[in-house]
């Protein structure tokens, strides 16, 4: 029986279809849950303080590789092994300082990032293409992830003339404070920023936006199934696979500093017809051609 450790940063496990697209990875491989594999899931319920502690856990447990999401559960995994494999999926895996290079990662790490510093600033264009006049966004920000989606995205801002307010999400308990600055400081959107945990929260998010008549784009298209405006960015089932077949390579021996670090090449625009229509948006029909899936 071989185990795979997961660490992922979220109060509650891995909002479906993460885990079951890992599994599928690790399937095509051979590795069968329960038959020739099992996988160790801890989450922080507590907050990221407790990853630490379930970093250590993991690694008591003798876990063969640890997938850790993000930019933070990544380095907590590498404080507390230097042996086992960590296979990172990251929003910045270079901002956040995981690796010295994609090409050769070096170390016991290597894995997926997602771009998410470059796509969030490519997220604020499209927010202007469907808002005319577009002057102020509020972005929501998981400190843990990093100041490169920060930086990258003030300077998208500052070359399209848009006043962008940053607001920091640490907790659930932010987030009505963060809906009403941004409707404090005239915000006419807002932008959520790559991050596993923004993600465990994104169903209150969708909540806050809807009540605020807010437009507001995401991360992944499951994110506007679920009530969302807009996402952008890869799909969320190709690179949860994606994970689960590097973990099955770490398993068959394959070392993590001689294997690049990979990335997306296909993006998703998906539109929510509905909830446009909900918060009063007319979205354009050259966007909605252009859009991979529309929600009626």
């Amino acid at each position: 029986m071989r185990r795979v450790g997961v660490l992922w940063p979220g109060a509650a496990p891995p909002a479906a279809p993460r885990m079951e697209s890992f599994r599928e990875g690790l399937r095509d491989a051979g590795y069968i849950e329960g038959l020739n594999l099992k996988i160790e899931l801890r989450y922080s319920r507590e907050g990221p303080q407790q990853l630490p502690e379930l970093a250590a856990e993991l690694v008591r447990l003798n876990v063969e590789v640890i997938q850790a999401s993000g930019d933070h559960a990544p380095k907590i995994a590498q404080q507390a092994t230097g042996t086992i494999p960590i296979l990172a999926f990251t929003d910045d895996v270079l901002g956040a300082g995981l690796v010295p290079s994609l090409s050769r990662p070096g170390g016991n790490t290597t894995g997926l990032t997602i771009l998410a510093p470059e796509l969030s600033a490519k997220r604020l264009e499209i927010l202007s293409e469907i808002i005319p006049g577009l002057s102020r966004v509020a972005a929501l920000w998981d400190p843990n992830s990093g100041q490169s989606q920060v930086s990258l995205t003030e300077l998208a801002a500052r070359s399209m003339h848009i006043q962008l307010q940053v607001l920091k999400v640490q907790s659930r308990d932010d987030l009505a404070s963060a809906f009403a600055a941004a409707r404090k400081g005239e915000a006419q959107a807002v932008n959520i920023f790559g991050s596993p945990f923004l993600a465990s929260l994104s169903g209150e998010i969708i909540e806050f936006a809807a009540a605020h008549r807010l437009p507001a784009i995401y991360q992944w298209k499951e994110q506007v199934g679920d009530g969302g405006l807009i996402s952008y960015g890869p799909s969320l089932v190709q690179m949860w696979r994606q994970a689960g077949t590097i973990a099955a390579k770490l398993l068959n021996g394959a070392k993590p500093a001689d294997m690049p670090v990979e990335q997306p090449t296909k993006f998703e625009l998906v539109v929510n017809a509905r909830t446009a229509k909900a918060i009063g948006l007319g979205l354009s029909p050259a966007l909605l051609i252009r859009a991979d899936e529309v929600v009626d």
